[in-house]
């Protein structure tokens, strides 16, 4: 946790200095990007300022206690309490701003949601997610933007790919990545059985312009036609954009604009966020060990949750969690989940971490 909070004071500290570049505030888009960065970082880095000014002041007062002079040791005394309660508080506060690592106080994120095993019904069980989490995000107020889609006939979604925006954003859904199973009887059976079927959810910080630097000669675009369920044209000029990432081989397709510009753009945004959550997990590879107890491991091979329509269960096999409220989860109630892991990560932090003293 101190690793993250010294990158993240570092990183705001390096922000301050560019508010004042000239190069930076006579570029507006580049301007726009690090006063979102540095606004997204300050709580976070005055608390953590405040905190080590708090320990410094510990620290005098505790050799003010081994002193000889009375009065000093009297004043000590009397300071000590106070500063220490402040700084477990301000320490609790640290602690909740950060569960999820560095990314935490991120305000955009980029969600995918992909149809897995079981064909139509599969597809089917992806929109009901994009619905549960788009009723979410409604509630709390926050932004969604769908960035790209693939419908199919039935209604369903082969993938759908989302910007969100909003307060966090991030730090409450990136525990979603993963594998989500469904069972249930799909409206297409007509003896009744219960077809198991799933779909796939990425979460991803979506980083600042200035985090990730992405010229046109690290990528290949290609224009091709908007097409719809089974492959029918939806728009007869070539607005599509697709985009790859040489050095990676990363491809990222857009087509739900009708402008060219407008899903260029789009492209963009998720390739940048793929790109730095590429480079996210190299650096948790690194730190392995520190994330075997970790919730959010992000592997999306990993099965982490089980809704089961019959019984109206919701099961989340990392933390052992099951809720008999299917149906308000899905109407966009997810906030007993979701707490439900950030206190199961918050608990691993603490005990982690240890005490103060």
């Amino acid at each position: 946790m101190r690793e993250i909070l010294d990158s993240s004071l570092g990183r705001f500290q390096e922000l301050e200095q560019k508010l004042l570049d000239p190069v930076v505030l006579a570029n507006a888009q580049q301007m726009a990007a690090v006063a979102r960065e540095h606004g997204s970082l300050g709580r976070l880095a005055k608390k953590y300022l405040r905190f080590k000014e708090l320990n410094r002041q510990i620290r005098d007062a505790n050799e003010m206690l081994e002193g000889n002079e009375r009065d000093m040791q009297e004043l000590a005394e009397a300071e000590l309490p106070e500063l220490k309660a402040e700084r477990e508080k301000l320490w609790n506060e640290l602690l909740d701003m950060t569960v999820g690592g560095e990314d935490a106080q991120r305000s955009r994120c980029i969600m995918e949601i992909r149809a897995g095993t079981g064909g139509d019904e599969a597809a089917l069980f992806a929109r009901d997610l994009y619905d549960m989490y788009r009723r979410f995000a409604e509630a709390k107020g926050w932004k969604v933007e769908v960035m790209d889609l693939h419908p199919t006939e039935l209604g369903g979604f082969k993938e759908i790919i989302l910007g969100m925006e909003g307060e966090g954003v991030f730090q409450q859904l990136q525990y979603e990545s993963g594998g989500h199973r469904v069972q249930r009887v799909p409206e297409t059976e007509a003896k009744g059985r219960i077809h198991t079927s799933a779909a796939t959810v990425a979460v991803m910080a979506e980083p600042e312009d200035v985090e990730v630097e992405l010229s046109p000669d690290d990528y290949r675009e290609d224009v091709f036609h908007a097409s719809g369920p089974g492959g029918q044209h939806v728009n007869k000029t070539a607005s599509a954009i697709r985009l790859t990432h040489l050095a990676t081989g990363i491809a990222v397709s857009c087509q739900d604009e009708k402008s060219q510009h407008k899903n260029r753009a789009k492209a963009l945004r998720v390739l940048k966020s793929r790109l730095y959550d590429r480079m996210r997990e190299e650096e948790d590879r690194k730190r392995a060990d520190d994330r075997k107890s970790k919730v959010g491991s992000g592997d999306r091979s990993q099965r982490i949750r089980t809704y089961n329509f019959s019984e109206n269960r919701l099961t989340d096999h990392r933390i052992g969690l099951t809720l008999y409220k299917l149906d308000s989860i899905l109407a966009g109630d997810l906030d007993p989940v979701l707490d439900a892991l950030l206190e199961h990560e918050r608990q691993e932090q603490r005990s982690a971490f240890g005490a103060l003293d």
